[in-house]
């Protein structure tokens, strides 16, 4: 613990810009800042509702910093957004001007909203609008409008990160600085609602639910009942299936309509992946940190995927990464961030975040303040409890084989059986939880949390290396290579990456302040280091789904996204497979069909084999660096 408060002490001499870097208080806002509300016009005639928070000082010409929001830029009215003495602080200190907009369509502001809103790189048509034209639009009104110094950035969450990147894509030649931050970014690939073509269900039933309900009127719409008030796994199992739970929302939800008649990646989807414009951030060149949590539940692939898009596609923007322990938007909570369920971090990785990562990258671009970062990506890395910074991500030096091995072991060699393979009964009247807990909701720590209640069941295969005796670090994304034979025509596939702890651990002094069970059984703790998953008949393609053919032998691969994680000596490492994890990922009939037209009667239990042998060699690729 000393040594971890000896490294931030010296990270922040050493890399602390040279703004005053105060926080402000409430006190100091509601002193130092005006509040207007004001209706900006589109090109369109459509009014967005903006709530625009500026210096009551004039005497200096201060930056725009702007979030674009679905979820309301409230308290509306003389009240001011608590946002501001919060993660905002360090901007109102000095004197930003913080603007809140509710986006097209929701709240206060006017016109139809869409989900993920297709951006369209050529508007030729009079009034043709997207997100990004929105952002262009408001962006020349507030310098009208506004004490600015002529230069804007952009920011936000999820939703919010998704308008940021389209700020950054609208050309405003005032927009300098934009940040993604887990940015919703390609929903049938990874984000929120599919991963690798499997859908993710209790996140997006529940979500959808809620959040696009049709509106009587602006303004925040009135609460909804709860779908259900028992364990979540318990009532989707009850619900049966996809067409009854379809049914729980009615027929007034269009979003939830489009998914349905979307089951597999097409022209509608590929359309709501902007990752495809990223070329035109070359000649704009704002400068963009993307920012993540290694635990996000909602948009851990985006983070990665748009890095490496703008990475790609436009080389010379300045474009940095930024990657803590951290849950959905867990960076902009609450700076005492130090656990994640019974997994602990140590110091909090929020306040270092946001006072030496996110405030000096807008202080540079938008005020001219302390340097541009030296490196591209900072990444914290779980198990050594640390920050790196690396000039290049993934950060990856070397590859390195895992093979899965007879009698459940795990190591670097290829297996040299002639026929070998681990086999379970996958079952859609039981299928294996994702969590160990009864939830009402989705939870945030399962992708961090104890895997120990899987390994006891029949229906998740496990395999286990031995004790290491130096330091294995994981850079990059992990590659999933499995030879599989079913015998039904569909299936899913978990694959669990897993850091297995000494059977005598302890926690540090320090984390019994944080974690929430004092006495949990720490020795042999098995962390979820990585966890995803692919719906079989996506194998080939996400575009043109195949059934298997049964008890042939075929090969499964996909990608797991990035990890940065430290295996420290003593510890082992561990994969589990298995075919369902719900009700995360809705059931697979394990049937060829159209899953979102299944009935009960194309549920069938499949016998599953995961081969480890000579011909057949089962394996995870790890990209490896060393410190």
């Amino acid at each position: 613990m000393k040594k971890i408060l000896l490294i931030l002490i010296l990270l922040s001499l050493f890399f602390q810009p040279s703004t005053a870097q105060e926080a402000a208080s409430e006190e100091y806002v509601k002193s130092h800042y005006n509040k207007r509300e004001v209706l900006i016009k589109m090109r369109d005639g459509v009014q967005l509702f903006t709530s625009i928070y500026e210096p009551k000082d004039k005497s200096l010409r201060r930056p725009i910093i702007i979030s674009r929001t679905p979820y309301s830029c409230s308290p509306y009215g003389e009240e001011f957004r608590s946002h501001l003495w919060q993660y905002l602080k360090y901007y109102a200190h000095d004197n930003y001007i913080i603007v809140f907009q509710d986006v097209r369509g929701r709240h206060y502001s006017e016109g139809h909203y869409e989900n993920i809103r297709a951006f369209s790189p050529n508007k030729r048509r009079k009034g043709e609008i997207d997100e990004a034209s929105d952002t262009y639009d408001t962006a020349e009104w507030l310098l009208k409008n506004t004490n600015s110094n002529g230069k804007i950035g952009v920011h936000g969450v999820s939703y919010p990160g998704f308008y940021s990147y389209m700020a950054a894509l609208s050309g405003h030649p005032a927009i300098k600085a934009v940040s993604p931050q887990a940015p919703v970014t390609a929903w049938f690939h990874g984000d929120d609602l599919h991963h690798n073509g499997a859908f993710f269900l209790l996140d997006t039933h529940q979500f959808t639910y809620w959040f696009d309900q049709p509106r009587k009127g602006p303004g925040t719409p009135e609460p909804v009942k709860p779908l259900f008030n028992g364990d979540v796994y318990s009532d989707y199992l009850k619900a049966g299936a996809f067409p009854a739970i379809t049914k729980l929302l009615g027929d007034s939800i269009e979003w939830w309509s489009d998914i349905v008649a979307h089951p597999d990646l097409d022209d509608f989807w590929k359309a709501r992946d902007p990752r495809q414009y990223a070329y035109l951030l070359e000649k704009q060149r704002p400068a963009v940190l993307i920012v993540g949590g290694s635990f996000d539940a909602e948009d851990l692939y985006g983070t990665f995927a748009l890095h490496e898009a703008i990475k790609q596609q436009a080389p010379n923007t300045p474009l940095y990464l930024a990657v803590g322990p951290w849950y959905h938007g867990a960076w902009h909570n609450s700076e005492d961030f130090q656990n994640l369920g019974q997994t602990w971090f140590g110091d909090s990785t929020v306040a270092y975040y946001q006072k030496y990562i996110e405030y000096p990258f807008f202080s540079y671009y938008l005020d001219g303040k302390g340097k541009a970062p030296s490196h591209q990506a900072e990444l914290f890395y779980t198990g050594e409890n640390r920050w790196h910074q690396h000039q290049q991500w993934p950060a990856a030096t070397a590859t390195t084989p895992l093979y899965l091995q007879p009698d459940g072991k795990l190591s670097h060699n290829a297996p040299n059986s002639q026929h070998s393979f681990t086999d379970y009964v996958s079952d859609p009247a039981k299928p294996v939880p994702y969590t160990h807990h009864l939830q009402r909701r989705r939870n945030v720590e399962y992708l961090a949390e104890d895997q120990r209640f899987a390994e006891q069941r029949p229906d998740v295969i496990s395999f286990t290396s031995e004790e290491l005796n130096t330091p294995l670090t994981l850079a990059g994304p992990v590659e999933v290579e499995l030879y599989v034979s079913i015998s039904t025509t569909d299936a899913d596939f978990v694959v669990k990456l897993i850091d297995v702890f000494p059977y005598d651990y302890q926690y540090p002094k320090e984390a019994l302040d944080y974690v929430p069970e004092k006495q949990y059984p720490t020795g042999g703790y098995e962390m979820l280091v990585r966890g995803d998953v692919i719906r079989g008949k996506y194998r080939n393609s996400l575009e043109k789904p195949e059934a298997f053919t049964p008890k042939e032998v075929t090969k499964v691969k996909f990608v797991l996204p990035d990890v940065s994680h430290t295996y420290l000596p003593g510890h082992r490492l561990q994969v589990q497979v298995q075919s369902s994890w719900f009700p995360l990922v809705d059931r697979n009939p394990q049937t060829f069909t159209n899953i979102y037209k299944a009935s009960e009667s194309d549920f069938r239990k499949s016998d599953i084999r995961i081969w480890h042998s000579v011909d057949y060699p089962s394996h995870l690729v790890l990209n490896t660096v060393q410190f």
